[in-house]
């Protein structure tokens, strides 16, 4: 007999893409006058529970933390004795700790509800946490409510209820009973308290009232009152240039780099010489600036930053024109008494003015009133700032590339943005506006833009 089929193996059938579903609670949700110690779940599927302790939050907070376990459809959830008050809605929040055995498949965000007296409450707060400094949102951040006012109530107890912030940086609260609540934002980290200056950290000025007359929305805007490590300062250059190729701060030999961009220099900047130890001696006079014909110009200025390492040659530039810098080797040398190898010469020519791009930026509905700033950054760091009188912003020349922008509504005039402190005086932070679109600027082309905020 001859075969002519081909034999092949089973393929299958589809891939499983659906979340466990919740079939089956004991007590069943939004049960009341439950009184029990066990409560068992039961899903369609195979389920595995992961990392409970950091992902389930229950609201209000337990004073004593359950035991969670789970067996084939099964998951259950423990109650220690004295756990459960009385006349008390809870609510179990799962977050993305069930997920089915088979293909990892989420089932997100499962909330379990029951009562432990005669009803369930089901009074509502959301809101939106916006990180006051960048405009940004953080999901890393939580919501807590605390039924103790005192301010002292966010350093010294644990949180009522908590409530998880989204990608968006949204937070929803649910089954909360009436009543007054103080309302805070902290990190998602073992205390649940702000006991550390350095977290960012979010209040709502006054006391949240639930029930009939709950807001429809919050705004809380988080900051950190003490920076943990220390941002660079604001430049008022507007380059875009990246430095030369780092050094050896071991090499024995005292060297430095070149602000250059492929040996041009940029006309809206200053050129910079970075040396791999500090100069104790200094000696401008022997940093001379010539043309292509070794005539001596002047109007520029040569000078030593405080740190030591920088040499800045400061001129007004001129596109496409070319200069000789000329170090002398006794210019400069460190607390050894290190000196240059030699004197030397950096030869360079200026950019064109077609090597950049106009830009005209326009805020038709910008509220004046509120000292605006609008910074401009260039990979997440802020190259100028410049506080808008109207609502129009130009600029002949620009570098070429792609910017962030950002607008601070600068409430003291000091042109930088000001963290908020909540113990005394309690201020809020200054608020930053991110422009969602990046702005891209070509070169030799007129750039506009019209932004609504």
């Amino acid at each position: 007999m001859v075969s002519c089929a081909n034999i092949i193996p089973p393929g299958g059938g589809p891939r499983d893409s659906l979340p466990p579903r919740l079939v089956f609670a004991s007590p069943k949700d939004s049960s009341v006058n439950v009184n029990t110690r066990n409560i068992t779940l039961t899903f369609d599927e195979y389920v595995t529970l992961q990392s409970p302790l950091e992902n389930i939050i229950v609201s209000p907070t337990l004073k004593n933390i359950p035991e969670y376990d789970n067996k084939l459809r099964n998951i259950t959830i423990r109650l220690k004795k004295d756990t459960l008050e009385p006349n008390t809605t809870y609510s179990f929040n799962f977050g993305e700790s069930i997920r089915d055995v088979n293909e990892g498949n989420i089932a997100r965000n499962l909330n379990y509800v029951f009562s432990t007296g005669p009803t369930v409450d089901f009074n509502t707060y959301k809101g939106k946490v916006i990180l006051a400094e960048s405009g940004k949102t953080d999901s890393t951040l939580i919501a807590v409510l605390h039924k103790n006012l005192a301010d002292t109530a966010i350093v010294k107890d644990r949180p009522r209820y908590i409530s998880r912030i989204n990608g968006k940086g949204e937070f929803f609260f649910r089954n909360l009973p009436a009543g007054e609540f103080a309302v805070y934002v902290i990190p998602n980290d073992f205390t649940k308290k702000y006991d550390d200056s350095t977290k960012m950290f979010a209040f709502r000025s006054s006391a949240i009232n639930i029930g009939n007359n709950t807001p429809q929305s919050d705004t809380l805007f988080a900051y950190e009152e003490v920076k943990r490590t220390s941002n660079s300062s604001v430049s008022t250059v507007s380059s875009g240039i990246r430095p030369s190729a780092g050094i050896n701060k071991d090499d024995k030999r005292l060297k430095y780099t070149i602000g250059l961009d492929n040996g041009q220099q940029d006309l809206l900047g200053n050129l910079i010489l970075t040396f791999n130890r500090k100069l104790t001696n200094f000696d401008s006079s022997k940093f001379v600036l010539y043309d292509t014909s070794y005539k001596k110009l002047s109007g520029y200025s040569v000078s030593l930053d405080t740190g030591k390492t920088k040499v800045t040659l400061t001129n007004k530039w001129k596109e496409s024109v070319a200069f000789r810098f000329l170090i002398a080797k006794d210019a400069i040398s460190d607390s050894a008494g290190t000196m240059l190898a030699k004197a030397d010469t950096i030869k360079f020519i200026t950019k064109k003015e077609a090597d950049y791009g106009s830009i005209r930026i326009r805020f038709p509905n910008i509220d004046l009133s509120k000292n605006p700033v609008l910074q401009i950054l260039l990979n997440d760091k802020i190259i100028e700032s410049v506080a808008l009188v109207k609502n129009d912003f130009q600029r002949k020349l620009f570098p070429p590339g792609g910017y962030e922008l950002r607008v601070l509504y600068d409430t003291n005039k000091n042109g930088v943005w000001d963290s908020g402190k909540f113990f005394g005086t309690k201020r809020q932070p200054e608020v930053v506006v991110l422009i969602p679109k990046q702005l891209a600027i070509k070169s030799n082309w007129d750039n506009e833009v019209t932004i609504n905020l």
